[in-house]
């Protein structure tokens, strides 16, 4: 996966190692949980404006469903 790239980050440092998007403390799975229920990816980006649409879209094409 992209474990410590420019879209991903884990550090037991920042959410005792949770995968976040890199420079947020915006959990991976809080966008998973946004799309699973219905909401789009606009929508997630106005409630976390820290996460760049790049790292979204850069996440979603990399990750095996």
């Amino acid at each position: 996966m992209l474990n410590n790239s420019t879209i991903i980050s884990v550090s037991a440092e920042i959410m005792s190692g949770t995968p976040v998007f890199a420079g947020t403390r915006v959990s991976v799975q809080t966008l998973l949980d946004y799309l699973k229920a219905g909401e789009s990816i606009d929508d997630f980006l106005d409630g976390f404006p820290t996460v760049t649409k790049e790292q979204v879209i850069t996440l979603l094409e990399e990750v095996e469903f």
